[in-house]
């Protein structure tokens, strides 16, 4: 069973006031650790990109982190929730 633990996250807006945010984290026992980037243009329909943190690691845990974040909402709400909860409106 994969589990992740989040080791660092952000979110903001762009100039072009969409919201663009970021999570690293790190899942049980892969040697590699990952970063999920997030986009979204109303907060409510989200796009991502998984890739790795810093040093690459191996594709097959790449591509089954991918796949339950795919197949599973409570791993892509958790990353995203990481993210949105740094999220500060700007007055």
């Amino acid at each position: 069973m994969m589990n992740f633990k989040i080791l660092q996250s952000e979110m903001r807006k762009d100039e072009d006031r969409a919201y663009v945010g970021k999570t690293i984290f790190q899942v049980d026992s892969h040697k590699a650790n990952y970063e999920i980037t997030f986009f979204s243009k109303n907060s409510r329909d989200w796009d991502y990109s998984l890739h790795y943190a810093k040093e690459s690691g191996v594709e097959e845990e790449l591509l089954a982190v991918d796949e339950r974040i795919e197949q599973d909402d409570e791993w892509f709400d958790g990353l995203l929730d990481a993210a949105w909860n740094t999220y500060s409106v700007e007055e």
